[in-house]
């Protein structure tokens, strides 16, 4: 079977994106923005600030109205989402672990009564993937930002993902939290899990992204990485300063 044939018949589901527009109030974020996540694929959303990259994942996530079509073909009746936003905005002064946090993100029962005996195992198991399972107990607001964007991590991993949305997810990452989240990239890959992924490190995606795509409130490109990451293009992607538009009067 071909590596393509695998991406078609991966786990995750396949994503198409047509006539994408969005509008907030009388300014144009997104216009006409089409392409195609294939299922089982590593897909990244390059671009500049502003281009409107968090947009669109926002609109997939079903939190932004927008016109035009999106559609999401699963492969089967079990349909998880998992989402790994840029940051994590709390009051560094609670006393909030890191077992409290993953409580209150991954299951019913209140935070305050402790992690449920059903969901500790998948718990355990996320933590221990991004390798953050001995500082459990330490406070969120103790931790590195790297560790932070790894707790954030472990959270999109329950429960397993079939789709799973990443937005900069390597920002506020060193180098050992890169190599935790490259071994995860290449782990749902192996799974056929379908990953969208918005990142702005263009030599990581050209490793080991299947296909890249150029947002500056318009699709610039849709192509593997080593053909849409030329100088030519990229050149194009950011020589311009993706104002948003503003509709006429």
């Amino acid at each position: 079977m071909t590596a393509a044939a695998n991406l078609v018949t991966g786990f995750g589901p396949r994503i198409e994106f047509a006539g994408i527009d969005l509008t907030l109030g009388r300014t144009r974020i997104l216009e006409q923005v089409g392409f195609s996540v294939a299922a089982g694929s590593v897909h990244a959303i390059v671009g500049p600030n502003g281009g409107g990259k968090s947009s669109l994942i926002k609109t997939l996530l079903g939190q932004m109205p927008h016109q035009g079509q999106l559609t999401l073909h699963w492969p089967s009746e079990r349909e998880v989402i998992g989402y790994v936003p840029q940051a994590l905005e709390f009051d560094r002064g609670l006393p909030m672990t890191v077992d409290d946090f993953m409580a209150a993100m991954c299951q019913r029962r209140p935070a305050f009564l402790g992690l449920s005996r059903r969901v500790q195992p998948a718990i355990d198991a996320a933590l221990a993937r991004v390798g953050m399972l001995d500082k459990r107990k330490r406070r969120m607001g103790a931790l590195s930002g790297g560790e932070r964007q790894r707790v954030l991590l472990a959270q999109g991993l329950i429960p397993e993902p079939q789709l799973l949305v990443l937005d900069e997810p390597m920002s506020a990452l060193d180098e050992a939290g890169i190599q935790v989240f490259e071994q995860l990239l290449k782990g749902w890959r192996q799974a056929g899990t379908t990953v969208l992924w918005i990142e702005h490190d263009l030599e990581a995606v050209l490793r080991l992204a299947d296909r890249v795509t150029g947002l500056s409130r318009k699709v610039l490109f849709d192509a593997p990485p080593a053909q849409a990451l030329t100088p030519e293009r990229l050149l194009g992607l950011f020589s311009v300063h993706p104002r948003s538009e503003s509709l006429a009067s």
